[in-house]
């Protein structure tokens, strides 16, 4: 039997294995990937008609999610939480599997004994930290982490209780494209030194510094989750042919050279690594961006990236990973992180839905709807790297793993089949535009399917 997460090609129905392909009958091998069903651990589902709307997207691709506080009001007690929870289940699908993970939203005023209510409820899994004003309905949130909610931290290393981060300043004078690495120098550093046994999950990372911090952090008490935005985009698709709105999101896309994605093949080019790698082995069978035979990953240093062979001197060009070259910063570190196979990434959609008419205005939300094409563009980021083989890890292991949670058991089915992304969803009160709206994707989520070939979970 084929283990989990590998790679496989199917000739079509019909067509024995042993068969040449000749001039009139040429078939094209088929790439299959099965893996563990995924979750998503960090997602925005919203409320009333468009909870409805946005909810099935995540529940065909997922089988947990940890659901974000920041509906109007916040969700501030276990309490809420729980109404919450219900709403939810009430617009799932009917034999649908999908379980949502709930949080609490932490303010100034979050009262320490409502962590011991929360975590005997059995269905609160986190707190989210918004600093004050970073983001979408965030006006609740923290003015005073290391004062007034000192004792409400305290109780979560008791209850073994994670935080989970939007790790952005506020200061004003603070530019924009900085507020990640000024966060962690002014905030997330001094916290995991002062409460060192706090788990805390510091999400949708952007930037060189996030994955710095990460890895040199304790590991099992500190983790990140990872976008498709962020791993895909850079700051050019909020401006191409026109502002684009729907490619706005918080924290704002970088910069291409904080952002670059390369082969491994590309980087071994570079820098020299071309013996003596090591990694798993993946099949091939149509020379679509693997070899036959070709190891995943090659040298590693310090914190488990790859070295730059040029001590700090090198140039723009440079395709090195380490992180004392001044070259490589965001998305490119962050895809070497998330691909080199570390347990302390894992999958966070940020899915943030928001009506079309909300985005564009003259002062549009922050967010993007990327529910129905997540999965697509992950797999998309994981061949590119040459790293299929550790995809399963990043969606389906890494997440339940830190939370303490069991793994999956039941499968999906990634087919290499490209497939069009519908330019809207129409639901009762608007309309919804999601990422990659009209393009074509090459990976396309199938269906579910448990060890008794069971559909529905």
């Amino acid at each position: 039997m084929q283990s989990a997460g590998a790679v496989r090609f199917r000739l079509p129905s019909g067509v024995p294995k042993y068969e040449t392909p000749t001039e009139r009958a040429i078939f094209t091998p088929k790439m299959e990937l099965r893996i563990t069903k995924p979750d998503d651990w960090h997602l925005h589902l919203r409320d009333g008609d468009l909870l409805e709307a946005v909810l099935p997207h995540s529940a065909r691709h997922f089988g947990r999610a940890i659901v974000m506080p920041n509906l109007k009001p916040p969700i501030t007690t276990t309490a809420a939480a729980l109404t919450y929870r219900d709403s939810i289940l009430k617009a799932l699908p009917p034999d649908c599997c999908f379980h949502p993970l709930m949080t609490l939203y932490l303010t100034d005023d979050t009262d320490p004994d409502e962590i011991k209510l929360a975590r005997r409820s059995g269905v609160v899994y986190a707190v989210k930290f918004y600093p004050a004003g970073a983001t979408t309905n965030s006006q609740d949130g923290v003015t005073d982490i290391f004062g007034k909610c000192f004792p409400v931290l305290e109780q979560m290393v008791e209850h073994n209780m994670p935080l989970l981060v939007h790790g952005e300043v506020v200061d004003p004078n603070v530019d924009i494209f900085d507020r990640e690495k000024v966060f962690i120098e002014r905030i997330l550093e001094p916290l995991v030194q002062k409460l060192p046994h706090l788990k805390v999950v510091m999400e949708h990372i952007t930037t060189m510094d996030a994955v710095k911090f990460i890895m040199s952090s304790r590991e099992g008490y500190v983790a990140a989750t990872v976008t498709p935005q962020h791993l895909v985009l850079n700051r050019n698709a909020l401006f191409h042919g026109g502002l684009q709105p729907h490619s706005y999101c918080l924290p704002v896309l970088k910069r291409e050279v904080h952002s670059r994605l390369n082969s491994a093949s590309k980087f071994d080019a570079a820098c020299g690594h071309r013996n003596g790698l090591h990694g798993g082995d993946v099949e091939t069978g149509d020379g679509g961006g693997m070899r036959a035979g070709q190891r995943m990953w090659p040298q590693e240093g310090r914190y488990g990236l790859r070295q730059c062979s040029q001590s700090g001197s090198c140039s723009e060009d440079c395709e090195s990973d380490d992180i004392d070259c001044r070259c490589c910063k965001g998305r490119k570190a962050i895809a070497s992180a998330v691909t080199s196979g570390s347990k302390r990434f894992f999958l966070g959609t940020d899915s943030a839905p928001h009506e079309r008419n909300r985005k564009e205005c003259s002062a549009g939300c922050a967010g993007i709807f990327n529910a129905s094409t997540a999965l697509s563009l992950y797999a998309r980021v994981f061949e590119e790297a040459g790293a299929l083989d550790k995809l399963e890890a990043f969606t389906s292991f890494n997440g339940p793993d830190f939370y303490g949670l069991e793994r999956n058991t039941s499968k999906i089915l990634l087919e290499k089949t490209p497939w069009r992304v519908p330019r809207s969803y129409l639901f009762a009160s608007g309309e919804l535009i999601p990422m990659c709206a009209g393009q074509m994707l090459d990976w396309l989520p199938s269906h579910f399917f448990s060890d008794e070939n069971l559909s529905s979970c």
